[in-house]
């Protein structure tokens, strides 16, 4: 069976972590489940379109992750199989990123009804096996150094093929050096996880720690006696 290598590859930011560089697609996946700016939850996967939205915009320029999915993104468009399977998918993720996160707690949207542990494993286990692939060598003329690739059958479900990426990409996340900086943002209202990019960094984003800091104040003030 011919292996081929797609022109557009899936991914989020690839960025350097402590010992070198990292994709964050997992992470953008978990985050797929957010705050809806109301007080609630907003979920940007409940229904195909909103997949093939989300799908079309982590597409980018060809990278240097190992892992990266083998097709074209922008040309994907989602079915219920697909949307069925990237939801399964993150459930097992966002389970395996709530183990990461203790003693902390996890992220208060779904901490009520994780997937037992074992399982979630052994659902990303099953998913990164759905596209047998192979290490492939990418050194273009115009390029300094080689790059590696993964090369998967041209043949493939497109919806096994973006589930076995994604799940891949979560294996590299768990097992590399970023595992150890994520953190489930307690800022009010927040249910996101994020990299603890800097020492000092509380939120996942400097809107939470402006919302934290109200409350704070709020709650100091409710505390304080009245003065006479």
């Amino acid at each position: 069976m011919v292996a081929s290598e797609a022109n557009i590859s899936l991914m989020s930011v690839t960025t350097p972590g402590p010992d070198g560089p990292g994709s964050r697609l997992s992470l953008a996946l978990a985050v797929t489940i957010r705050h809806d700016g109301h007080g609630g939850v907003a979920d940007d996967l409940l229904t195909p379109e909103g997949l093939t939205a989300w799908v079309r915009a982590q597409a980018a320029p060809p990278h240097d992750a190992p892992d990266a999915a083998a097709f074209t993104a922008d040309a994907f468009t989602a079915d219920a199989r697909a949307l069925d399977a990237v939801r399964d998918l993150r459930a097992a993720v966002r389970t395996l990123f709530a183990r990461t996160v203790r003693p902390g707690p996890p992220s208060r949207a779904d901490a009520h009804r994780l997937l037992p542990e074992p399982v979630a494993v052994a659902r990303l286990n099953a998913a990164a096996a759905l596209a047998p692939a192979a290490p492939a060598l990418h050194w273009p003329p115009e390029a300094g150094a080689p790059v590696l690739r993964s090369a998967v059958p041209a043949d493939l479900d497109p919806a096994d093929r973006l589930v076995a990426a994604l799940a891949r990409e979560a294996i590299a996340f768990l097992t590399g050096p970023e595992r150890a900086l994520l953190r489930a943002c307690q800022g009010p209202r927040c249910v996101r996880y994020f990299i603890k990019d800097h020492p000092r960094q509380e939120w996942c984003k400097p809107s939470c720690g402006n919302r934290a800091r109200v409350a704070r104040h709020h709650r100091r003030h409710r505390t304080e006696p009245a003065a006479e």
